[in-house]
């Protein structure tokens, strides 16, 4: 019998997605591991909220045995958008891209209220040129055209769910 590729679930939200996950980042990842998954994304909505929680398990759960050495953590967001753009989830690689994501996170909570982010995207636009190839973004919807102008706007970083 042939054994399953790997697999890692790459748009999971924890309870810091108000009203959309809840499962806490620790948990999530420790169950990830039991289920021999190779890794997991973590995607909150609008937010980084749950990244140390997971960092902080995915270390225990490889000091102490449960997660095998092997085990990846992806940490990054989903922008949802308030103009009708698709959701993106960006996964920075690189330092530089890290501090774009923050950044872009930034605009949008001190555009909303307490709690809230507003982003549009041209927000979007501003905080990703010239780091193609440091962002993985995934459009988890849309057509051609949208697309292409994701494509346009990071090159060699866009896959679609």
């Amino acid at each position: 019998m042939e054994q399953a590729p790997p697999f890692a679930e790459l748009a999971a939200a924890t309870n810091f997605s108000f009203l959309r996950g809840a499962s806490h980042a620790a948990d999530m990842v420790l169950r990830a591991g039991a289920l021999g998954m190779a890794g997991i994304g973590i995607a909150d909505r609008n937010t980084v909220a749950g990244v140390v929680r997971a960092w902080a398990a995915v270390k225990r759960g490889h000091e102490e045995g449960p997660l095998p050495p092997s085990f990846r953590l992806a940490v990054g967001s989903r922008l949802v958008f308030a103009d009708e753009t698709h959701d993106i989830i960006a996964y920075p690689a690189t330092r530089r891209a890290w501090g774009r994501l923050t950044r872009l996170l930034t605009v949008g909570n001190r555009r909303a209220i307490k709690g809230e982010c507003t982003l549009y995207w041209a927000d979007l636009q501003a905080h990703i040129t010239d780091i193609a190839g440091e962002m993985l973004l995934i459009a988890m919807d849309g057509d051609a055209a949208f697309l292409g102008a994701l494509q346009k706007l990071a090159p060699d970083s866009v896959w679609r769910a």
